[in-house]
């Protein structure tokens, strides 16, 4: 048992404040690619119609970044990261916000049976995250080498 009576307390304001960071970095990757992608895929035939000098080298470029962009999203798996980051972020903050109140399950007599069950709780979702997490990679690189060319998995 820890020397340190709040440090299953710690290690939650600890993991709610990286993924809470996590998932907005992840959430901001993935929407500046995708208004990047928009807006190039957008402007595509339109300079590809146009008769600007240098008109198909810009149209060239843009499909390349197009192509770069959309693959940086599939191996970053940056939608992915946001939402399942943000859902394991909010589930601490609900057991914090339990485990402060003392409402179910953390209702116990003494502090040593609460933070013990903190403790359990908030391992348990860490752990279900990561399992999560490395479920998702596998099948991503397991897409990857069945199809090269594929830029999402089939679920």
């Amino acid at each position: 048992m820890s020397q340190e009576p709040n440090s299953g307390y710690e290690r939650l304001e600890a993991q709610i404040t990286w993924y809470d960071t996590k998932s907005q970095h992840a959430q901001k990757s993935y929407k500046r690619t995708k208004y990047f992608t928009l807006v190039a895929t957008s402007l595509i035939p339109v300079l590809a119609i146009s008769e600007l000098p240098y008109g198909q080298y810009v149209v060239a470029v843009l499909g390349a970044l197009v192509a770069i962009f959309e693959g940086a999203n599939h191996v970053n798996q940056w939608q992915h990261n946001w939402i399942t980051y943000r859902s394991t972020c909010e589930a601490l903050r609900h057991e914090k916000y339990t485990y402060i109140e003392a409402c179910d399950p953390y209702d116990h007599d003494t502090d040593v049976e609460r933070r013990k069950l903190l403790v359990e709780r908030v391992e348990s979702l860490i752990s279900t995250e990561h399992s999560k997490w490395i479920a998702v990679q596998e099948e991503a690189a397991k897409n990857s080498e069945e199809s090269p060319r594929a830029t999402r998995s089939p679920n």
